[in-house]
This record gives C-alpha cells, structure tokens and sequence, in this order.
C-alpha cells in the first residue's frame, strides 16, 4: 500500500489512512479490486494485470512499485509484515536508496513510529526522515478497516511491456497511426503516443507517455515522429534502448537515443514492418 504523508502530524494514522492508494497486481483482480475499493480509508486502487505478476515474484514487483511511486510521488510504500512484504519492501526500498523500517506496530505520526526488535522483547520509537519512507506492518497490531465504509476510486496503471512504439505529431493524422499500429503488432508491442498527439485528436488521452501520462521504462521504445519535449522524455528516459525516427535532424528526442534514423516515418515504418513480416 502506498499513501501519501499529510503536512501535520496531527492524527498521523488517521490522516495517513484517509490517503491510502492501494496498488493491486492480482492475476485475475475484478473480485478483489471491488473488495479494496470498499474498504474504509482507501481513497484510490490501481491496478496492473500482467502475466509476470502471477506468481507474485518481488523482482517483477519491484519495476511496478517504482513506476507508480514516480508517477504519483507517494512519501510512504509499505506492507503487510509477511515473507511477501519481507521480501519486496527491502527491493524498493534499496533501489529508492532510502532505509526500510520493519514490523511497524504503531504510527505516531507521518515520521514517527513504533516498532518491534529483538524477536519482539523491544518496543522502540524511530523517526525517519527518508523522502520516502518504505516499511512493513505488523497487521495484527492494528484493527481492521470496515470493509464496507468507502467508495475508491478504480484506475489502471502501465504495464512493464518490452517494448513500447509511440507516435507523435509528426504522423499528421489519426489515420497514420494505423501504420504505428501496425509496427506495433509485429514486434508485440504496447503504443503510446506524445502530448502534441493526444492533444491533436490523433489518439485518446490514456495512450500519452509522459509528465502528465504515463511513465514507461521498456527494454525497447521507438519514438515515431516525436520530436523530444522534455515533459516527454523526463517519463521514457529510463528505457534500455531507445529508436527515434524523424526527418528533423536537430529534434531532441536524438540527444536520448540509442539509435536513431533520420528518414520520412511514412515511407521506413511500412518498410520495416514488411521485412518483419516476412520473418
């Protein structure tokens, strides 16, 4: 669960729990999600369905958490105090490079807590002053939510594809995108598309990668037609490798890319999707 802290200290539990963003990775989540989104205090469920998610592993887990910890710039991720939250709240908390705080039992505020160690023989108090704070709870210290009190909110969160083709304004026209579509089918590929090219009505708004989208980090992302706006290329900078096709030889998107090739995109897209069609 990942909530954000509230700027007093003031009913730090309470406040904390009125914030609660619940992240939910479930195979087959429907059933569980509308359980979540009743439950008192959580104020917003996200969702991601993958078929590397089914067996729960904390290193498929880990990518996921980050993005949307990023995405969303949330200041506390814990967990239940389970081998499962043992095993994935150490993995996020050493690639945010901030100090994980384990078996909390009680929360004195959004920095202060209260936690168990020597098998329990010892109750101490810590306050954390990490940007993020990362820690697992003892769920049997606290009482349940009423799992019938709320009314969150459902929204779906990017999927960690390997690979990731977008189009920007330079494909002129929604019907152009059928040609990074196409691209896209071959190399089974997830799409996403630039601000300029959600805001021409060239794609719908949950397709655009970027400050005010989503956030994606594939092994490969090709950039069609998109020239680099920083708001673009703060959110796919991450990727492993990164293609960039366009005819302007001083676009930004050049200075990020691993590859790029300077030709027309309506005359190399349909050329490399024939070649991989007749792979």
């Amino acid at each position: 669960m990942a909530v954000r802290s509230q700027p007093s200290a003031e009913r730090g539990k309470e406040r904390a729990a009125e914030r609660a963003h619940w992240p939910g990775a479930a195979p087959n989540e429907a059933v569980i999600v509308q359980e979540l989104s009743k439950v008192q205090g959580v104020a917003k469920v996200l969702v991601a369905q993958h078929d590397v998610y089914k067996g729960f592993l904390a290193e498929e887990l880990t990518p996921l958490v980050l993005a949307t910890q990023k995405q969303f710039n949330y200041t506390h991720i814990c967990s239940g105090a389970s081998a499962f939250g043992k095993n994935l709240i150490p993995r996020v908390a050493a690639k945010l490079d901030v100090a994980p705080i384990s078996d909390i039992i009680e929360i004195k505020s959004p920095d202060t807590f209260v936690r168990t160690i020597y098998a329990g023989n010892v109750i101490c108090t810590v306050q954390c002053d990490e940007g993020v704070k990362v820690f697992s709870v003892c769920g049997t210290s606290f009482e349940a939510a009423p799992p019938s009190a709320g009314s969150a909110s459902v929204e779906k969160i990017e999927q960690n594809a390997k690979v990731v083709v977008s189009g920007g304004r330079g494909l002129k026209a929604v019907q152009n995108f059928k040609l990074l579509y196409d691209l896209a089918d071959q190399l089974h590929a997830a799409v996403g598309a630039s601000h300029a090219a959600v805001d021409a009505g060239f794609v719908p708004n949950d397709l655009q990668v970027g400050q005010t989208g989503k956030i994606v980090a594939p092994e490969l992302y090709i950039a069609m037609g998109i020239s680099g706006a920083i708001q673009h290329l703060a959110w796919m900078k991450d990727s492993k490798t990164i293609v960039a096709i366009n005819k302007d030889t001083e676009a930004p998107i050049f200075q990020v890319a691993d590859c790029g090739l300077v030709a027309d995109l309506f005359q190399a897209v349909p050329e490399v999707t024939e070649l991989l069609k007749k792979k």
